[in-house]
């Protein structure tokens, strides 16, 4: 396994970095490895019905309102799901 250096970080991208892995119970180090390899990875697209039911389970819209028939009939329609 490669190891990387980072030079220059930013204190603050540091310690928002340090946050995030405590609220993931993760390390530093993990929590950055699972960042860069996210950023790294080929999206997938999801199937409009996958997307659909995960946006159902979290209960929420992406701008944070409530989930209503008329919000999905909305996003179908526009091609958002």
């Amino acid at each position: 396994m490669a190891t990387l250096t980072l030079k220059n970080l930013p204190d603050a991208v540091l310690e928002r970095l340090r946050r995030q892995a405590e609220r993931q119970n993760r390390s530093v180090n993990r929590e950055a490895i699972v960042i860069l390899q996210a950023a790294v990875q080929p999206a997938t697209p999801m199937d409009a019905e996958a997307r659909l039911a995960q946006i159902r389970r979290a209960r929420i819209t992406p701008r944070g309102g409530p989930i209503t028939a008329a919000y999905v009939t909305r996003a179908k329609r526009e091609g958002r799901l």
